[in-house]
This record gives C-alpha cells, sequence and structure tokens, in this order.
C-alpha cells in the first residue's frame, strides 16, 4: 500500500494525500467564454494574495481546495478529501482528446462551456458529443451571465446572492435562458437543472451561470466540481504516491537550449531525474532517461531569462516538462511510462494503449489523420453519427505514403483523406501535385464539425456531378407505340410516327418487340423540323429507324421497348431508382419481366 507522504491539511481537517487531484478540461464553442472563465478562475483562486495559494504546472493549474473553499465561503463547514483541482490550461477539444489513458478520456471531469445568451451552437453539440462518447461527467458553466441586458454586477460573488440581486425581470431573464439550456440538454439525452435545485447530482447535470468577467458565479462552479469529484470519483482518484510515474504527452514541443521536449501530465506515481521512461512514438516505442524536469518559475520570478526551474523529482497529478534524447518522433496523446519491474511488458502495455484506437473500421471507406489518439477516436465517432465509413485511421503527419495509399482507392467518392488538426508533409504536398493523383481529395481543418461538413458538401456536390454524367451515358428505359397515319417512310431507314408511352426516348439507341425480337436502331429523333436528343412521356416525335421495313418487322400499333444494355440495367436498378419517375420504373420492370422470363439474373 502506498505510503502517504505528508501534508498540510486545510482548517477543515480534510486534505487526504492519498487522492490525487481530480484533472478538468474545458470545452464549448469558440467565443463562448472558455479562456476568459478559465483566466477568471486561475486569477480569483490568488485568494488574498496569498503566497502558493495557486500553483502554475506545464500545461496545467492547480486551484488548491483551501482557495476553493475561501472563495466560497465553506471554510470549515464541509469535509472533503479532494485536495483541489487541477485544470488543463488548453480550452477546447484539442486538449480534452489529446488526454487519453488507459483507453478512456484522461480528465476526469469537464466544463461545458454554453454563452448562456447564444445558447447551443455547432461546436457545442460537438464538445456534448464528444464528452458522452467519452462518458465523461460533466458541468454546464452558463457564461456571460454579466451581458444580460438590466445586469447589476457583483465581483466575485457566488450566483444565488447576484441573483437575489437582480431586478424581477432581469431574474425572469436568466430562468428562461437557463431552460432553454435545460431543453437543448434533453433533446440530446441529458437530464439537467440548475445547479442549486438539484438534489440528486447522479442523475442530473448541474448548469451553474457564472461570468468569466466578473468571477460571478466562479466559486459555485468550482465547489460543484469538488462535490462532484468527492462523491462521485473518489474511487478513481486513488493514487500510489510511491509507484513508477504514468502519464500523458499533452504536447512536443522545441525549446531553446533543450532540444525536443514533452509536456506531460503526470496522473499517477512519481517520476525523477534520471529514470528511464517508455513513451510511444511514430516509428514505435521510444526509451530513453530523463535528462531534466522543469516547471514553470513562479509569477513574480517570470522575467528571470530561464523561464524553467530544475526540479529533481514529481509527483502525481501534475504537469511537468520532461527534457530527454530521442524525442523527436515522440507522439502528442501517448502513454508515457516509468520503466521498473518487466520492461517487455511496459514496453507492450505502451504499445496496445497506442494501438487501441476505438474506431470502427470498413472494408470501402475513407481515410482519416488526426494529431492525437484521442482526436482520431473523436473524429471517427462523429464520422459514425453521419454514417460516412472509414477505411483507415491513423495518428500522424500526413505523409507521401498516405497520399499514394488513398490514390488505389479508384470510387471517386472514397479517395478522400480528412486531415483533423495535423499537417501535410512536403512530400505529401508534391505528390497531390502529380497527375496521377488528381482524384485524390484532401481536406484539412481544425474543427471537426467544419472538417465533416466541407467533407459533406463536396461529397454531395460530387455525387451529383456523377450522377448526372452517368445519367448522360446510361440508355434509360423507354415505351412508344407507333401511330396511325403517320408513316412516313417504309425503309432504309423507316421513318415513322410515335408516342413516347413511358420513360425517355433517346436517340442512337436500339429497339425491341415485346417479345423480345429485335427491330433496329433510332437514327434521329424529330419533333416538327428539329432534330432532339430526347423525348419524355406523352410526346409524339417521329423517328428514323435503321434496319426494319414497315408492314414486316415493325407495324402500326406496335408497341416497342428501348432495349437496355444488362450493365446498364444493373447501374439503374443498384444506383438510380430511386431518381426514377413511376412511369420510367413502370416501364423498368416491364422490359425486365421480358428478359427474366428465360434468364432469371439477367441484369442482377
Amino acid at each position: 500500500m502506498a505510503k502517504k507522504k505528508s501534508q498540510k491539511k486545510s482548517n477543515t481537517g480534510s486534505a487526504s494525500s492519498s487522492l490525487r487531484t481530480p484533472i478538468a478540461c474545458v470545452l464549448g464553442h469558440v467565443d463562448h467564454g472558455k479562456t476568459s472563465l478559465l483566466d477568471k478562475i486561475r486569477g480569483s483562486s490568488v485568494v488574498a494574495k496569498e503566497e502558493g495559494a495557486i500553483t502554475q504546472h506545464i500545461g496545467a493549474t492547480i486551484i488548491p481546495l483551501e482557495a476553493i473553499e475561501k472563495m466560497s465561503g465553506t471554510e470549515g463547514k464541509m469535509h472533503f478529501d479532494i485536495p483541489g483541482l487541477l485544470f488543463i490550461d488548453t480550452p477546447g477539444h484539442h486538449a480534452f482528446t489529446t488526454l487519453r489513458a488507459r483507453g478512456g478520456a484522461l480528465a476526469d471531469m469537464a466544463i461545458l462551456v454554453v454563452d448562456i445568451n447564444e445558447g447551443f451552437q455547432p461546436q457545442t453539440i460537438e464538445a456534448l458529443h464528444i464528452l458522452k462518447n467519452f462518458k465523461t461527467p460533466f458541468v454546464v458553466a452558463a457564461t456571460k451571465i454579466d451581458r444580460i441586458h438590466g445586469w447589476r454586477v457583483n465581483e466575485n460573488a457566488p450566483f444565488l446572492k447576484c441573483y437575489k440581486a437582480q431586478n424581477e425581470r432581469v431574474q425572469t431573464d436568466i430562468e428562461n435562458k437557463t431552460y432553454e439550456i435545460v431543453g437543448k440538454l434533453s433533446e440530446e439525452g441529458i437530464n439537467s437543472e440548475r445547479y442549486d435545485r438539484i438534489k440528486d447530482f447522479s442523475k442530473n447535470v448541474a448548469i451553474v451561470p457564472v461570468s468569466g468577467v466578473t468571477g460571478e458565479g466562479v466559486p459555485d462552479l468550482l465547489m460543484v466540481m469538488i462535490g462532484l469529484a468527492q462523491r462521485y470519483m473518489t474511487e478513481g482518484l486513488s493514487l500510489s504516491v510511491e509507484g513508477p510515474g504514468i502519464g500523458t504527452v499533452l504536447e512536443v514541443k522545441e525549446e531553446k537550449g533543450l532540444g525536443t521536449t514533452l509536456d506531460v501530465i503526470l496522473y499517477d506515481g512519481t517520476l525523477n531525474v534520471g529514470d528511464e521512461i517508455a513513451v510511444g512514438g511514430t516509428n514505435g516505442v521510444i526509451e530513453t532517461k530523463v535528462r531534466s524536469l522543469l516547471q514553470p518559475r513562479p509569477m513574480q520570478e517570470i522575467l528571470t531569462e530561464d523561464k524553467f526551474e530544475r526540479v529533481k523529482s514529481v509527483t502525481a497529478a501534475r504537469g511537468i516538462k520532461v527534457a530527454a534524447p530521442n524525442l523527436d518522433d515522440a507522439v502528442a496523446g501517448s502513454p508515457i511510462k516509468v520503466i521498473k519491474g518487466d520492461r517487455d511488458e511496459i514496453v507492450d502495455s505502451i504499445i496496445h494503449e497506442m494501438e487501441d484506437i476505438e474506431v470502427k473500421l470498413s472494408d470501402e471507406g475513407i481515410y482519416i489523420k488526426a494529431d492525437t489518439i484521442g482526436a482520431l477516436e473523436a473524429l471517427s465517432k462523429e464520422l459514425e453519427e453521419h454514417n460516412i465509413p472509414i477505411m483507415r485511421a491513423e495518428v500522424g503527419p500526413v505523409s507521401r505514403h498516405d497520399i499514394i495509399e488513398v490514390g488505389t482507392v479508384r470510387n471517386p467518392l472514397l479517395s478522400i483523406l480528412l486531415a483533423f488538426n495535423t499537417q501535410l508533409l512536403p512530400d505529401a504536398i508534391d505528390t497531390l501535385l502529380d497527375n496521377s493523383m488528381k482524384h485524390v481529395k484532401v481536406f484539412q481543418g481544425g474543427v471537426i464539425y467544419h472538417l465533416i461538413d466541407d467533407y459533406l458538401e463536396w461529397e454531395e456536390n460530387t455525387r451529383r456531378e456523377i450522377e448526372k454524367q452517368t445519367f448522360e451515358k446510361l440508355i434509360m428505359p423507354a415505351k412508344i407505340i407507333l401511330l396511325p397515319d403517320c408513316i412516313f417512310r417504309q425503309s432504309n431507314p423507316a421513318v415513322v410516327g410515335v408516342r413516347v408511352l413511358g420513360g425517355k426516348l433517346q436517340s442512337g439507341i436500339n429497339l425491341v418487340h415485346l417479345d423480345g425480337r429485335k427491330v433496329g436502331r433510332i437514327k434521329q429523333i424529330k419533333s416538327g423540323q428539329d432534330n432532339i436528343a430526347e423525348a419524355g412521356e406523352g410526346k409524339e416525335v417521329a423517328i428514323s429507324i435503321e434496319g426494319p421495313t414497315v408492314g414486316r418487322q415493325i407495324d402500326v400499333g406496335d408497341q416497342l421497348f428501348v432495349d437496355i444494355p444488362e450493365n446498364h440495367v444493373k447501374v439503374i436498378e443498384k444506383e438510380m431508382l430511386g431518381r426514377l419517375d413511376p412511369g420510367m420504373k413502370e416501364v423498368l420492370e416491364e422490359f425486365t419481366s421480358m428478359k427474366r422470363k428465360d434468364e432469371p439474373f439477367w441484369g442482377k
């Protein structure tokens, strides 16, 4: 059992060192106040300029329990075992999906930011789907309450105190806007309510009205998150302090004087300078030795030339910068583990975690690439929702080899690569310019719904164009009758007047009798004095037919079919049937029934 390290308890006598700090991410639509909310959480937590009330880490900020209790005025009133909250500093899907561990999201909980005045936007829905897919508990921060018309500001005050200070019209306005969020979450299958009205937090998502500018409601938001972690997550937060360090790579960065470094969120155990570590790379597992562990200098020392201070050892949960040799190919989102015990087992576990991507693959489909495993999973889940099949899914930049692979797909609607949050390498760009790769289409983007919308719009336009071209090349069903008193020439070619009984009559096609006997080929179609390419149902036109003689092979009153080639019938029945009008469908059924009397599988 892990030995507890000594830790100063809060005045509630509650902080327990056997539980690690819960890791929290902030997600939501662009411009809905994610960054300002994070800034306010960080800034407000420096309570009365207390030294050490806030700890800045690489990629993360720890807000200790004491600071949260002081802000919310709950000191000594409640008992908590959670030591505080660790916020990932990069807001958005990218940070959330990068932080992946044990086949799921590393973030223990999340804040879904929704502008109370604008409500749910496409990216909000996308963020919600990601949270649902990863089964991550979350709280809704209904931001920008200070923008409600007539709002009276109470800086950094709890929400209920602010609410009571408003006039009746503003209170009604905030109630209505809150219930619009409740309604939208309900449409997504989620029960929710304003946090102060919830009796069972395990069955309802809490909505906390806040302002990232004035700090109103922020104390309540932090208390709700601490309460959720305390009540429902303590089992998952148990920490083995003395065990070997385990974490996730948040970012791979080039640092002046240090070379390639890893920004790591350490979520279990201890990491020391000199430890051998294993981390996932683009070409397999990288094994190396920790040269330096670095964390930002305190705020008052940030102006010193060396912005990092070196530490000998760190314990979870926290963010830390790791400097070590041979990290150039390390992948963001990959596990990082201290090698202690069975080396092969540790390396295998990293390989397994890197390969254990929850993506449904099909025999036919598009290619997708993303910068991290979690991002790949998030993209694949959204594609699945749109019934878009995936043939291959990989982490990393788009290379020449990827373009060549996509180029082998001959279906123009599937020779596609979606690149989410990842770059095209120069050799990939060069390959795309090659004439043999003209059919390959690459879509790039950093927002999933934009990426998918761009692809779907292109796909619909391309499908329409392909169908148009296919329709133009296909011989379509048609049935005609030879009209009385309309024999203009008996042969070489026969010129007769006909009515189109159904379908679309085209020039340059062959005609057959109802019993399958061949008649000849239509040379021209005339409407009055004009040559026309086709004639639709109900039209009466003159046609010239090469081959037959009127009175022998054909006669007045005869009903004739267009002789559709078997391969054309296959295409029409498989791909075009839904686009045929009822008359054309009826003629097609008559024609295929006639053909299938002797050959039941003709055209199938």
